[in-house]
């Protein structure tokens, strides 16, 4: 696309704080093309850059400029793009294009796209040759505020979403934010979703300057994205590092999904984007939280009222709650069949705990149209 950047803007660099696996967050413009970005990157004799169909024609030739210094060999593969791709066959395009260039167990691959890609790429990188390194290169704000960050990789089952995947870190998440300029309206509202969580989970005062600067995301005024996203990704970090297989306080990262994730599989992946259900899925979990009696009516109207001028859907559709249920009790949360949601057990705490499902079945009434 354009020619390479000699001089890259970092603006914010954000650590994943894992001992020896300790890696660095960058967050900035001009990054994408520009070969300091990659210094520090593992070195190989070769490197895999996966995309999709609507990223690569934008930003793959730019990467490929930056990486070729560092590489003999810059390979391409190019996925088709949406949450109905997420799965087996897809995955193995990418296994077919590492095996097909004799790809060793040193080959980096870089993650270039949004969620999906990125899940997929890292998914990839664990098991190929049981694992290689990755590179997350995120282009949409969901995934440099959540999906890049942490090391979750995985692809979707007919009957549950993320079910089959691996923590697999990367070397590094490289976030440029001048690659928002080219995302759909659509697309960043589902961002702000996964942005708006960290306040009522982790820092009301991040909510409050959400709020101040709603419309600031919205026209994407570069400034008030690398805040919203350094912040994202300093709370994220913080739970990762303290949590980084989920075994307990990384769950709450959670908020939203565990309905958000029923949404998904109900309606069939990518009728609503991942964080529409996110959006909608906070919504309902904050009624339960208020059925819970953890919360006021005041919270849970001034989050629904932040998710919807985000442009994002505040009623879940019509799936019936046997439904519902049914796909809820595959969430990763769940035990022994029994369901487990996120709450918000005070503004800016949650936790994670189950709920009667009686309550869950006036909620899902109350929040679905």
């Amino acid at each position: 696309m354009s020619s390479v950047v000699s001089e890259p803007t970092v603006l914010h660099e954000v650590a994943i704080e894992l001992g020896e696996r300790r890696y660095p967050i960058l967050i900035g413009s001009g990054l994408l093309g520009a070969a300091t970005t990659w210094q520090g990157v593992p070195p190989a004799a070769a490197a895999l850059i996966v995309s999709n169909e609507t990223i690569a024609p934008l930003y793959l030739q730019q990467l490929a400029g930056a990486l070729q210094g560092r590489f003999r060999q810059v390979h391409q593969v190019v996925l088709p793009d949406g949450e109905a791709h997420k799965d087996w066959s897809t995955l193995n395009r990418i296994f077919d294009a590492l095996l097909a260039h004799g790809c060793d167990r040193k080959t980096v691959l870089f993650a270039l796209g949004g969620g999906v890609v990125g899940d997929m790429t890292g998914f990839a990188a664990a098991c190929y040759m049981r694992g290689v390194p990755f590179v997350q290169v995120p282009t949409t704000l969901l995934a440099q505020v959540d999906s890049s960050v942490g090391g979750k990789t995985a692809i979707n089952h007919p009957l549950g979403k993320n079910m089959i995947g691996a923590f697999h870190q990367p070397a590094r998440v490289v976030c440029d934010l001048d690659t928002l300029a080219t995302l759909p309206a659509r697309e960043l509202s589902a961002g702000l979703a996964e942005v708006i969580k960290y306040g009522p989970i982790a820092d009301m005062d991040f909510l409050a300057w959400i709020e101040e600067h709603l419309d600031a995301l919205l026209r994407r005024d570069t400034a008030a994205l690398a805040h919203a996203v350094r912040r994202s990704c300093e709370i994220k970090a913080a739970v990762v590092g303290q949590d980084e297989r989920e075994s307990g306080l990384r769950a709450i990262l959670n908020f939203g999904h565990t309905f958000g994730h029923a949404i998904e599989a109900g309606l069939g992946y990518g009728q609503w984007l991942h964080g529409e259900a996110v959006g909608c899925g906070m919504v309902m979990a904050l009624h339960l939280s208020r059925g819970l009696g953890l919360v006021d009516d005041a919270l849970v109207e001034r989050i629904t009222r932040l998710v919807r001028a985000a442009g994002l859907p505040v009623q879940g559709p019509r799936l019936g709650a046997e439904r519902y249920l049914e796909l809820m009790r595959v969430d990763k949360k769940a035990e022994a069949g029994d369901i487990r949601f996120v709450v918000i057990e005070a503004p800016g705490r949650a936790g994670v705990r189950p709920a009667p499902e009686a309550l869950v079945r006036q909620v899902l009434e109350r929040c679905t149209a």
